[in-house]
Order: C-alpha cells, then sequence, then structure tokens
C-alpha cells in the first residue's frame, strides 16, 4: 500500500512537471521589463519609403513614442496585436503624428520597405486619421539593428525555421519623448484608459492640460493587474478639493447678491452693544 501510494505520488510529481515545462519553441519567448532604460537611437533602419534613419529621428524630445516589433508575414499574433494597437488609440483623444509619434520595427530583416509600405497603409486607413500619415512609422533592418532594439527593450524572439514562423510575445511599449521605457503594455486587446494615461506618463507632463494633469494625478499603475487604475485616496482628496471650492464659490455669489440689494451709501448694520445684547 505504502509502495502504491508513493508511485501514485511520484507520478503525479511527474506529470505536474511535464505541464509545467513550455514547449520548446516558446522557451525563452517573453518580455523582461527595463524600465527607464534607453532604447539605442544610433540603430539604423529602412523607413517605409526605402529611406535609410536613425531610430533616434523619432525621439524629438516633445512627444512620446508608441513602438512595436512584429513582422507582416506573421500569420495571427502580430496582426492581432497592431489591431488591438490601432482600436485603443482610435479611442484615445491624443492622434498620432500631433501628441505623440508611433514606430513599428518588423523583426524579420527578410522584409523589404515595400512589405512595410504595404502593412503601413492598412494600418494607417484602419486608424483613419489624417495626422498619421507623418507620424506613424514602419521600420525594416538587418539582424544586427534589430536585435539592438528587441534586447533594449526586453523583448525576447526566436525564429522557428521549420515553420519559417518567429514567436515572440504580445506587448506594446511606451518611450519617453527622448527614448527611454516608460510602460509595458501586454495582450491582445488594450483599454484606452491604459493607453491614455500611459501616454501622458511617458509625455513626463509636457504640454498636457489641466485635465490631463488631474487623470495623471488620479490613476497609478498596478503591476500586478499590468494596469492603471484610480487611486481612491487621491480621488478623495480631489473630491474635498472641488467641494470646497464649489462652497466658496456658492458663498462668494451670495454675498455679491446681498451686497447688490443694499441702497446707495447704506451702511451694513451695526453690532449689538452690550447693553442690548
Amino acid at each position: 500500500m505504502i509502495a502504491l501510494c508513493a508511485s501514485l505520488a511520484m507520478s503525479s510529481r511527474a506529470a505536474n512537471a511535464q505541464v509545467n515545462v513550455l514547449p520548446r519553441e516558446m522557451q525563452n519567448i517573453g518580455v523582461i521589463e527595463h524600465l527607464n532604460s534607453q532604447v539605442p537611437g544610433d540603430t539604423s533602419f529602412m523607413d517605409e519609403a526605402g529611406h535609410p534613419v536613425r531610430l533616434s529621428q523619432y525621439f524629438d524630445g516633445r512627444r512620446p513614442v508608441v513602438l512595436n516589433l512584429a513582422y507582416s508575414r506573421c500569420a495571427m499574433l502580430c496582426n492581432m496585436v497592431l489591431n488591438a494597437v490601432v482600436r485603443a488609440l482610435q479611442e484615445t483623444p491624443w492622434s498620432v503624428g500631433e501628441e505623440y509619434v508611433a514606430v513599428t520595427i518588423s523583426i524579420d530583416p527578410r522584409e523589404t520597405p515595400a512589405v512595410a509600405n504595404e502593412r503601413r497603409g492598412r494600418v494607417l486607413a484602419q486608424y483613419n486619421r489624417p495626422s498619421a500619415a507623418a507620424g506613424w512609422h514602419f521600420l525594416t533592418g538587418s539582424e544586427s539593428q534589430i536585435r539592438r532594439v528587441a534586447d533594449a527593450v526586453g523583448f525576447q524572439y526566436r525564429y522557428d525555421r521549420a515553420q519559417d514562423q518567429y514567436a515572440h510575445p504580445a506587448v506594446t511599449m511606451l518611450l519617453t519623448p527622448d527614448g527611454k521605457i516608460a510602460r509595458y503594455l501586454y495582450g491582445i486587446q488594450y483599454r484606452p484608459t491604459d493607453v491614455r494615461v500611459g501616454l501622458l506618463e511617458a509625455s513626463q507632463g509636457r504640454s498636457i492640460s489641466t485635465v490631463e494633469r488631474l487623470i495623471l494625478y488620479c490613476y497609478h499603475y498596478d503591476p500586478q493587474g499590468q494596469g492603471y487604475v484610480l487611486w481612491a485616496m487621491r480621488v478623495m482628496r480631489l473630491g474635498g478639493v472641488v467641494t470646497l471650492l464649489a462652497l466658496g464659490s456658492f458663498l462668494t455669489v451670495l454675498w455679491q447678491r446681498e451686497r447688490r440689494k443694499r441702497p446707495p451709501g447704506a451702511q451694513p448694520p451695526a453690532a449689538p452693544t452690550s447693553a442690548a445684547a
């Protein structure tokens, strides 16, 4: 009986171990976050028009950058990630090419600027905002240059020769205007709130309105949920300040109305004397 129990226990542990082991093609695929690290701006690529560019050209010191690593021949995941990015950006008040820049780098060194331009055309048609024509860039380059950017942002991917496909994670990076990693957004569906607050955070407070500052004040990033949530204490404080301002404004209006009702030259009623009191 004891031997049977021991045998079952060992079989159970072996089964659990096998369940927990990732398939070979998925090993070493994922993201190692490098928050606040600098993306190598001296890396060289070709843009969608076939012009040589450096990544630093898209860090203008004023606008944050949405960065994706994908490739056009991807059968499923890349399309799902890019579609999710487009949908989320459509629901964000800021526009690509105005308040921020978007850069998509192909992880397949075999892809050409012509292929990138074709993909870009489909994405811009889906996004459907005129400013994106000058603000969303699709880059191709050599394996060494792609790897430098991928390693800098912690994007782990691998080429599967048997299937002629790349295994890679589903993630979008938000960069500061000077090219540092501000936030990672994961998955194939992004909440517009996460994108909006992430862009505000990545902008480092540059040229944002009072309302946007209040949004940034009220939200904070939850690393467990990998998204932005309302900070209840700050919302309560903000609500208290708004209440005090509203009450002060109300009393000021009442005082001004009362003052206008008095006849010209009339003095306010005198305080009662001690005897009268």
